[in-house]
């Protein structure tokens, strides 16, 4: 065979080999590109619904901690109204069917609702997720620490507006970050909040989440990708339970409040439009009236301590939702509710 047909031939040869080798590599491109579109779309996809469950459970527990505050700052009406009436027995603590309402206590609840004044008039300027933050650790906690002294000296109870929330949170987290606290941002995470409201007391596992870059290999941004799905995942069943957990404790709280503001426009008409402010005076079902007024604002305040959230001790460890806690407070709601019906 000459030559020139010989070389030619092995030409062809080659090309067709160049040709099959450059196939494959595309092919290869191909599969390892649809892999990454895949790592993408699943991590984006778990992102997206972690961020949807957390704004509808932020928005939850923020509707939460505020009528909680709402409630304890009303306080001081039944306060005034139950200073005037003379001659009045001690309401100690009683069980009702196994439910325990908390004996009466004028100098906490006076305490309190100035406390939740303070805190009610700072919501306005706070991100979200902070008034979230009072009611998974207790409104009405955070409405005692509120009237602590601010770093300036100032009382924080003399303060408003963005000034007592921030003078508040840094009185949470230990003192401002000059005097050897843990300032505001200690206070911040004491609550289980961000300054952005991004998962409320979720805890440090979300962030080493969501702050991941994919990596650049197909095969291993996949896994990698799969793993952070999983995560998450846990992470919004959490936040599930959080959201019934806040929606049914809200529900509860409300019907309880309700039957209480009946009973405070009852006793308001007696104290101030009826001048009857000798409780001697008073007819059995005026007596009951009041008892039964004085039973509703401790329970309330017995449920605006109710912590709906307990801490994890890992940072990057998920909170749990205090199912417990809860739903006993709530068992005592119904009980109480059932008594006076």
């Amino acid at each position: 065979m000459p030559l020139p047909l010989i070389l030619g031939i092995a030409a062809g040869v080659a090309a067709l080999g160049g040709i099959g080798a450059g196939i494959n590599g595309g092919v290869k491109l191909a599969k390892a590109n649809d892999t990454m579109k895949a790592a993408e779309k699943t991590n984006n996809d778990s992102i997206k619904e972690f961020e949807e469950l957390n704004s509808s459970t932020t928005a939850k527990m923020d509707s939460l901690g505020k009528y909680e505050l709402e409630i304890l700052d009303s306080f001081n009406k039944f306060s005034d109204l139950f200073e005037k009436i003379h001659n009045k027995p001690e309401f100690n603590e009683i069980e009702i069917e196994g439910a325990k309402i908390p004996e009466y206590n004028p100098e906490k609840i006076k305490e309190v609702s100035v406390g939740a004044a303070v805190l009610l008039g700072g919501l306005g300027g706070a991100a979200a997720g902070v008034a979230g933050g009072f009611a998974a650790a207790g409104g009405a906690t955070a409405a005692v620490m509120a009237l602590g002294t601010a770093s300036t000296g100032t009382a924080i109870a003399t303060l408003s507006g963005a000034a007592a929330t921030n003078a508040t949170l840094a009185a949470l987290g230990g003192g401002a970050l000059a005097a050897g606290g843990g300032g505001m941002a200690l206070g911040t995470a004491i609550l289980g909040v961000s300054t952005a409201g991004v998962a409320i007391l979720v805890g440090g596992i979300i962030f080493s989440i969501t702050g991941e870059a994919i990596s650049q290999k197909a095969g291993d941004a996949l896994k990698q990708a799969e793993e952070n799905r999983e995560k998450i995942e846990k992470v919004c069943v959490y936040l599930r339970q959080l959201y019934s957990a806040g929606e049914s404790f809200y529900n509860t709280l409300d019907s309880l409040n309700k039957a209480y503001e009946k009973h405070l426009k009852i006793l308001d008409v007696l104290v101030n439009f009826s001048q009857k402010t000798d409780y001697s005076e008073y007819s059995d079902k005026e007596k009951i009236m009041l008892e039964n007024t004085v039973l509703f604002v401790a329970l309330l305040y017995k449920l605006c301590q109710v912590n709906l959230v307990i801490r994890s001790e890992g940072e990057e460890a998920l909170n749990t939702v205090n199912f417990d806690g809860t739903y006993l407070s709530m068992g005592d709601a119904k009980a109480l509710l059932e008594k006076v019906a």
